[in-house]
């Protein structure tokens, strides 16, 4: 049996720890991405916005192929019927982090100290570029969580299938988080704040990711009928993030070229993960 084929039959005994695991490792790369931070003395805002342009490509993509396909494909009846719990589901996802975006205090890579967004704090700007990130991470570690827990409600072919799309996932957040990470840790690097409190604030930015990702796993593990409003949730969620987060930090200099060609490269790779994969 090989290592692939080892992992997909832990999966399917162990959704929850599966869920876990996977997300352990898009932590680890974003950690990996933040180490960055102790070889290098600047980041180049080109590559800076290929990076978020790619970060965006990635969630686009997988929002379609990991998430809204599949929460189609196991929603009951035909037509409209069919998919409106994927409306539905995709609606309340971005709304929820419309509501975190507009409590929660965090300021946004490449904005001005003045364009803090969410309630009035005192916080630090190290803080509140953690917390922009924390939101951006949510819902990846949630898509991961629900597609492993949606792997433990189907038998056959159709679970094997489900954790093969959570393990594309998992790859596909993982690869997007390695650059994210340095873009967090870079821009506290040159606010002064020492390489190791630079690097410890880059990696924390992830630690969201495991505990959305149990939940996930969690949720719909115990509550079947909410398969496909869960996965489609996690869609709009991460849509959301792509659209008021990603795209216009990537708008803000001349650069916009690059970051375009990185989202499409990101999307590319996302779906041939995917579909490679499955």
């Amino acid at each position: 049996m090989s290592t692939f084929d080892q992992i997909v039959s832990f999966a399917k005994e162990n959704p929850i720890w599966a869920a876990f695991y996977a997300s352990l490792f898009t932590w680890g790369l974003t950690a990996a991405g933040a180490a960055l931070v102790f070889f290098f003395k600047k980041l180049n805002r080109a590559v800076l916005d290929g990076m978020l342009g790619f970060t965006g490509g990635v969630m686009v993509a997988a929002s379609f192929w990991s998430l809204l396909a599949p929460a189609i494909e196991n929603s009951p009846g035909e037509g409209f019927v069919k998919v409106l719990p994927s409306a539905i589901g995709f609606l309340i996802g971005a709304l929820a982090l419309f509501g975190m975006d507009k409590l929660l205090p965090h300021l946004h890579i490449n904005f001005k100290d003045h364009e803090v967004e969410g309630v009035k704090t005192n916080f630090q700007k190290t803080t509140l570029l953690v917390l922009a990130i924390t939101l951006h991470n949510i819902p990846e570690g949630l898509a991961v969580g629900v597609l492993f827990g949606a792997a433990s409600t189907l038998v056959g072919v159709e679970q094997t299938e489900m954790i093969v799309a959570a393990i594309s996932l998992a790859i596909g957040i993982g690869i997007q988080n390695f650059p994210e990470g340095f873009a967090v840790a870079m821009p506290l690097r040159r606010q002064g704040i020492s390489r190791r409190k630079s690097f410890w604030y880059g990696q924390l930015s992830a630690i969201v990711e495991p505990v959305a990702a149990v939940l996930g796993a969690l949720a719909v593990s115990f509550f079947t009928p909410i398969l496909p409003y869960a996965l489609a949730f996690a869609a709009g969620a991460m849509i959301f993030v792509v659209v008021e987060e990603v795209i216009p930090e990537t708008q803000r200099d001349k650069f916009t070229d690059i970051a375009t060609l990185g989202f499409i490269g990101g999307f590319i790779v996302m779906m041939s993960l995917d579909v490679g994969l499955g």
